[in-house]
């Protein structure tokens, strides 16, 4: 980013630099945009046109000042282009340890003192995982630079020289008239209404407003080209919920903040024409900023297998330590005295040694295997598809699918110990509607059973024909409310429908005779469309009034102050100048707060009490109503403070808090409005995730464990911990008013104290700390927005599908997983060891025990599909038994499946193979005479037979482990098998060979091997000892130790004998 700076000898606090057509400055931290020039030009630098600036004063009280071009509109999501892609594509991927070790290997494979194999056993499978790699990031980044060349190019209007002139979206700068802070609009007091889709992932409109000077004074080209204020705001930020800013035009400061914004991402719907200045521009825009990393997640089968990877590699390097040892022993008492042997280089012993080493590093490198990483994410990438791909996860209500929006954490579904879920649309659908109300003592929607007897009728639903506005979906069945509202002679039931009608944010568009409302949440919503049924119809609002239908007659009220709801203020207030010119402070909110600023002459406070703990009960949500006169002295002395305070640059938010304060005390408390929520499901289809380790965390808006603070860090840490032990012995948890960040913190301490994994489930902003703080966090596109969404690993649209979640696509992910590494350990032993056996027999020359270009394909062609299928396909039981048997799903939760014992369990069973694998086709090579005259035991024919044992018996092995056969699977396994053979008989054909003789020496082998029914007989043998021990334990486990998938399919095979016999 280019400075430049400068010296001026203006003694004065502040700098202005002005230039073009907007002045930039940066004061205490704060920016300033002014939008035409003043007093002072810039010559040098010309192609600037905005500045950060920082003020210095130095010893002799001038000024140093140095500025920052501000950023260009034009973005740049893409990494690579044409120039960059090859070497930084490489550059990253050889930041990864396994890449940058064969690559060292390959390396070592060049120097030819101590290479063993031709560099093209390595090359092969290392050129192989990187260009997958790459076409993938390619793929990924051809979208980036589509996506930013058709948001780059997008045209709009900026007002230039005098008049609007069409440019495009990335030649916009910071001060132009064309976007961000709204001035005006085509709407009536310059409203606009917008999408946020691409900010939130909500979809229904919100609306902004300009400011109501703006609003007046620019809504004529000419009159926005004589528009020279300045705009104090706060430096770029991510904060997509918050701007603070102070426009000063006129000698007057005018409070901005996030209404007065539009965000860039956000769409304009149902405005024809709206004007703005820029604030944030390209990559400062709070949409780009936001673009930054999240933490990364990281599933315990993947620290787990790197782990193993380094203890793989420690045992290489032990196993290859040896055997350079050896080979230094065996060269002085055996290698330096066979004149054969003599190669004339002088090496000594040790250096001969040392030189082997290296030599086995090379031949024994497939103990880490390289293509284990790319397999584990192709089969990762399968699995997140499947469960997009899941019908019975699909909601055709809203035509919402599930979605995996991660492909690294499939495995750890099936290893959920704990579940934290938010309540409020989540466990309900966050759809609210007006039941109940105390007024003044009184309660209001209760059934009236007395009159019920003695009418001997049925309650019907109140008839709401008389209100041409009320919603036609709206039940209420308490006629007596109804009957005293429209009686007129409650003054206190008058006030409580009109305080719900008009202490809210809620916009109304009118669609003939119908009203259609948009609140920011379900509450305000239920509650002025309660207002609206019981015949006190919200009606418009402009910049300060609202208007509103009191039964029979329309009155307008001046809006004074609006005093908006925040988590921590949980209320919010509106001052309004009645037609009569009286001044009230309607107020609503929480219980907790509403009560903390109650007069101390309110009347009915125990009674209110009381009903409030009854609808607690009944699971009902509650608000308390209260209200305050005010005189004219008392409001204009707190509105000198209130502007202070909203145009304040410095704590805003805290001074802001301090002024409502003072205004909302001595409120007179009259009356509660209660709400219900609709649950989603019934109870006994969350009964089914009890299992006595998977317990459920519900929290919904903590009382901590103790409200004293404790005295030092010691006693907080013990606390802690004796809460989470508490916590943990019951089967539920209920954690009641706990803020966002508290949700986070109980979600923090369980995976502290009890090294479990965590998921946290939940549809709001509220719950987006807690679903990134879990180790898998879910979102539901619920009422709440797509907050939750947009920062969750998986998402879906409603909490009963957690459950397939977990026990099928979770526990399924989890058992493929394990299988799939138990048997890439396994085969990879089984094939490597065998030249550490063949080293005792040659030795130790770091001679290799198969062919070349069979090392090369093994891992790439010959073994790798069909456990890449298990990975993908296979399932011990179906999705029906899976959620039918809740207790499947313990193995994952206990990691029973791949540990450390499994590991050892794969190593030996290699060790077993390999051992058997090289000594019996070594046995029956001894002495060994062919049908037709000649000897086949030469070294050639040995590592065909020991290579084709090897295949047909890890293919063989993988189909043990099968559970769920498919044509596939099938066609896998005898394919891999038929490549085998087919490519070895071509390499060791004499026409290959003529091509490439240096490259290609098996001449003849494997037709002159395999043409001997001796041979067969032997690879029939090894294939059978190997396998023999395999198919003994699996029985014996089946019959005395069955697994509780061994005891489901018993079952179900039972049942369906039963069913046909």
């Amino acid at each position: 980013m280019k400075k430049t700076s400068f010296y001026f000898d203006f003694r004065v606090s502040d700098i202005s630099i002005c230039y073009s057509s907007l002045t930039f400055q940066k004061v205490h931290e704060k920016v300033c945009i002014i939008s035409q020039p003043t007093s002072f030009k810039l010559t040098e630098d010309s192609q600037f046109s905005s500045f950060w600036m920082r003020t210095c004063k130095n010893e002799d009280s001038k000024f140093y000042c140095s500025y920052i071009c501000f950023q260009g509109n034009a973005i740049k999501t893409y990494k690579y282009n044409v120039l960059t892609f090859l070497p930084l594509n490489l550059y990253e991927q050889f930041k990864r340890a396994a890449n940058l070790y064969f690559l060292c290997l390959l390396i070592l494979q060049i120097i030819p003192q101590i290479s063993t194999l031709p560099w093209y056993t390595t090359l092969v499978p290392l050129v192989l995982v990187l260009g997958i790699t790459a076409i993938k990031d390619l793929v990924d980044d051809l979208a980036r630079h589509r996506m930013d060349k058709e948001i780059n190019n997008r045209r709009c209007d900026v007002l230039l020289n005098g008049r609007f002139e069409e440019t495009r979206w990335m030649n916009l700068q910071v001060g132009d008239v064309a976007d961000i802070l709204l001035l005006s609009s085509s709407n009536p007091n310059s409203l606009c209404y917008v999408e946020t889709a691409e900010l939130d992932g909500e979809t229904n409109l919100k609306f902004k407003m300009g400011l109501k000077v703006t609003d007046e004074r620019l809504q004529e080209e000419d009159q926005l080209a004589r528009y020279n204020a300045l705009i104090l705001c706060e430096e770029p930020n991510n904060r997509l919920d918050k701007f603070m800013g102070t426009m000063i035009w006129d000698s007057q400061s005018y409070a901005l903040d996030l209404d007065n914004m539009l965000l860039r991402g956000c769409k304009i719907r149902n405005t024809d024409v709206c004007h703005g200045l820029v604030i944030f521009a390209g990559n400062d825009t709070k949409i780009m900023r936001n673009g930054g990393k999240t933490r990364f997640k990281r599933t315990r089968i993947d620290i787990l297998m790197n782990y193993m990877v380094y203890t793989i590699f420690a045992l290489l390097v032990l196993l290859c330590a040896g055997l350079a040892i050896g080979h230094t022993y065996w060269y002085e008492s055996i290698g330096s005295k066979a004149w054969y042997l003599y190669d004339g280089l002088g090496y000594s012993s040790s250096y001969r040694g040392f030189l082997s080493f290296w030599g086995y590093i090379i031949i024994l490198n497939t103990m880490v295997p390289i293509s284990l990483y790319v397999s584990v994410e192709v089969i990762r990438l399968g699995q997140s598809k499947f469960i997009n791909w899941d019908l019975q996860m699909y909601y055709a209500d809203k035509d919402t699918a599930a979605k995996a929006r991660t492909t690294t954490l499939n495995e750890q579904l099936g290893q959920i110990e704990y579940i934290f879920s938010d309540k409020t649309g989540t466990l309900t659908q966050n759809i609210m509607a007006f039941k109940k109300c105390t007024i003044t003592g009184r309660t209001y929607g209760e059934t009236n059973h007395q009159y019920l007897e003695t009418s001997h009728s049925m309650v019907s639903p109140v008839d709401f024909s008389w209100n041409k506005y009320a919603d036609k979906k709206f039940q209420f069945e308490d006629h007596f409310l109804v009957s005293c509202i429209r009686s007129k002679k409650d003054p206190q039931i008058h006030e409580f429908f009109k305080l719900l009608s008009l202490c809210h944010t809620v916009m109304v568009e009118h669609k003939g005779d119908e009203l259609v409302y948009q609140a920011a949440s379900p509450d305000e919503g239920a509650l002025v469309t309660a207002a609206c049924n019981f015949g006190y119809v919200f009606l418009s609002r402009t910049q300060d009034t609202i208007t509103i239908l009191e039964m029979d007659h329309e009155e307008t009220y001046e809006m004074l102050a609006l005093l908006d709801f925040n988590s921590d203020r949980k209320r919010m207030s509106i001052i309004l100048r009645f037609p009569d010119g009286k001044i009230r402070l309607y107020c609503k909110g929480a219980d907790t707060v509403i009560y903390q600023r109650l007069d101390a002459n309110s009347k009915n406070i125990e009674t209110t009490q009381e009903a409030l703990d009854i609808f607690a009960n009944e699971t009902l949500r509650t608000l308390c109503l209260c209200y305050k006169d005010i005189s004219q002295a008392e409001f204009d002395a707190w509105s000198q403070k209130h502007q202070a305070a909203s145009v304040s640059m410095g704590n805003r938010e805290e001074a802001l808090d301090t002024v409502y304060e003072e205004i909302e005390e001595n409120l007179l408390h009259f009356l509660v409005s209660v709400q219900n929520e609709i649950l989603y499901e019934k109870k006994k289809k969350r009964r089914r995730l009890r299992l006595k380790k998977l317990r459920k965390r519900f929290t919904n808006s903590t009382n901590p464990p103790d409200s004293n603070q404790p005295v030092d860090d010691w006693e907080k840490e013990k606390r802690q911990e004796d809460f989470v032990d508490m916590a943990c012995e019951c089967s539920a948890v209920i954690c009641c008013r706990v803020t966002p960040k508290q949700k986070a913190n109980v979600v923090s301490l369980v995976k502290r104290y009890k090294k479990a994994v965590t998921l946290s489930i939940g549809d709001g902003a509220n719950d987006v700390n807690m679903i990134k703080t879990a180790d898998i966090g879910v979102g539901i596109s619920g009422q709440e927005g797509m907050q939750a969404v947009m920062s969750s690993d998986y998402a879906f649209a409603q909490f009963r599908y957690l459950q397939r979640l977990l026990l099928v696509h979770g526990r399924w992910s989890y058992i493929r997983m394990c299988k799939f590494l138990r048997y890439f350990f396994y085969k990879n032993f089984a094939f490597t060891l065998v030249h550490f056996w063949f080293s005792f027999f040659n030795g130790f020359s770091s001679q290799t025990a198969y062919e070349d270009w069979f090392i090369t394909l093994y891992n790439v062609c010959y073994s790798s599909l069909p456990v890449l299928l298990v990975g993908l396909l296979d399932q011990d039981v179906n999705d029906k038994l899976s959620l039918r048997f809740p207790k499947l799903y313990l193995p994952g939760q206990q990691g029973s499946l791949f540990n450390y014992k499994n590991f050892f369990i794969s190593l030996f069973h290699g060790i077993f193979t390999s051992l058997m694998i090289f000594f019996i086709p070594y046995g029956a090579f001894l002495q060994t005479m062919g049908q037709d005259g000649e000897a086949p035991s030469d070294y050639q024919s040995f590592a065909v037979v020991a290579a084709s044992s090897l295949i047909i018996t890890v293919n063989l092995q993988i189909s043990l482990n099968t559970s769920y056969w498919t044509f596939v699977n099938f066609f896998a396994v005898i394919g891999s098998i038929a490549i085998y053979f087919g490519v070895m008989f071509d390499i060791h054909s004499a026409g290959i060979h003529v091509i490439l003789p240096t490259t290609f020496t098996f001449t003849g082998a494997a037709s002159n091997a395999l043409r001997q029914p001796y041979l067969w007989l032997t690879i029939i043998l090894t294939v059978g000892i190997c396998l023999l021990p395999v198919i003994c334990i699996q029985f014996l486990y089946q019959t005395i130790w069955p697994s509780v998938g061994d005891k489901v399919r018993s079952l179900k095979n039972v049942i369906m004998r039963n069913i046909l016999g």
